[in-house]
């Protein structure tokens, strides 16, 4: 379903605007991510037209364009229904495709994809898109039309039941991965990781600060315990480099904690895309801290709005605290920053301004991790003198943090760490003292 190009493809950029002027930066930037070529651009300040979503006149233009240029696909910025993709179809060129902004970052996904999570996900968004296409195409079959155009292909009465089947297959599957992956989440605790999720739209800088917070580490030891590390997340100044998800260790003094870099929001996504990655945000909604990355560098109403989708999307089932990450400020001067920092209070009460790629500031970021995560719990045990009690102090080294130990008659350790550690340790200490007096 996911277009492949094999060569590069010309593109042409259609957008229409209810008023004011028509911004085509955006879907510049996803048309060159999915590796089209823009050729042209075509515009519109009007109100949508049901059949063609531009005016009649406004289509042709859209033709000619694509015909001058020589281009294969034409790309609105706009959401289309079935009948306008046929309808637009029927008045381009033979053999010109005409794909809306949804079908585009789906071509992005498709291709970003590497995981299986990701591949379902992709899959059950391109499936969700086609349903109503499928269903357009029935009711225009029965009219005895022949929707055999752009967009909307040929129609077989068995399509719409392969679809609903298929969906409701991934979704199963998507399940039980997911029951997967809170089955470690649940064991990372166990092993006394804190989680942290990074959060925020695309390209507001979450891989460059996930590489910044995390230590260098190597990943082939801890292979088989924790197969989806990864040893690097990239970071470009494109969108959606980041699809999956990819989990680093964090350099911190005192406790383990696993920062996850999640897919990236971006804006005016429809309902079924975002039902589709759900399952991707899992990893913030069930951990112990998250960090809403935002461009600080962006105009200040773009910022705020992207604020209020972000935490309408993590408010509907996210527990943790969130702290809001103002990166980018080596693009601003200390002026705008605290105009911004001011505007945005109500929003982003106490943020922390950092920029990722020079460094700068990510050591109070650290701090701030530090001081929201689940306070520490200190804890003194007395345990008897025996070789089980030396793994046992050495299990809480690796697991706490570890003022004093004692070795005298009996071994006397203080330490501090996460409640649930501390309950293990305590476990552990109560097993050894009973071994000893039985």
């Amino acid at each position: 379903m996911t277009a492949n190009h094999t060569e590069t493809e010309r593109a042409v950029i259609a957008k229409r605007v209810d008023s004011g002027t028509a911004d085509t930066s955006e879907i510049r930037d996803l048309a060159r991510a999915a590796g089209y070529e823009v050729v042209g651009e075509v515009t519109q300040t009007r109100t949508e037209d049901p059949a063609m979503h531009v005016g009649e006149g406004k289509a042709e233009t859209i033709a000619a364009t694509a015909a001058r240029e020589d281009a294969t696909v034409v790309i609105f910025d706009n959401q289309l229904g079935p009948y306008q993709t046929y309808n637009l179809g029927n008045v381009l060129p033979e053999d010109r495709r005409v794909i809306d902004r949804f079908r585009l970052i789906l071509e992005i996904f498709g291709q970003r994809a590497q995981t299986r999570k990701a591949q379902l996900q992709v899959e059950l968004a391109e499936l969700r898109y086609e349903l109503p296409r499928a269903e357009a195409k029935a009711s225009l079959a029965k009219r005895e039309e022949r929707p055999g155009f752009m967009g909307l292909g040929e129609y077989d009465e068995s399509r719409e039941r392969d679809i609903k089947a298929r969906i409701s297959r991934i979704r199963d599957e998507l399940e039980d991965i997911e029951q997967t992956e809170q089955h470690r989440r649940e064991q990372r605790r166990e092993s006394g990781f804190d989680l942290v999720a990074m959060a925020g739209y695309t390209n507001a800088g979450k891989s460059t600060l996930l590489r910044r917070l995390a230590e260098d580490l190597d990943i082939d030891e801890n292979e088989e315990l924790h197969p989806d590390l990864d040893t690097t997340a990239e970071s470009e100044d494109r969108l959606f480099t980041t699809l999956g998800t990819t989990t680093r260790k964090a350099d911190m003094d005192r406790r383990d904690v696993l920062v996850t870099d999640t897919v990236g929001f971006i804006t005016d996504l429809p309902h079924w895309l975002v039902e589709s990655f759900k399952s991707t945000l899992d990893a913030v909604y069930r951990a112990d801290l998250v960090l809403l990355v935002v461009d600080v560098s962006e105009p200040i109403e773009e910022i705020r709005e992207k604020l209020v989708t972000s935490h309408d999307t993590l408010s509907e089932r996210n527990q943790a605290p969130i702290v809001t990450v103002l990166n980018k400020i080596d693009r601003v001067d200390d002026e705008e920053l605290e105009r911004k920092r001011e505007a945005l209070s109500a929003l982003a009460p106490n943020p922390v301004a950092v920029s990722a790629r020079e460094g700068e500031n990510v050591d109070a970021l650290r701090d701030r991790i530090d001081h929201e995560l689940p306070p520490f719990e200190r804890e003194r045990l007395v345990m008897p003198m025996t070789d089980e009690t030396m793994s046992v102090v050495s299990w809480i080294h690796d697991h706490a943090h570890v003022d004093t130990v004692d070795y005298g008659e009996q071994v006397v350790i203080e330490f501090e760490a996460r409640p649930k550690i501390v309950e293990q340790s305590r476990a552990k200490a109560g097993d050894l003292v009973a071994a000893e007096s039985a």
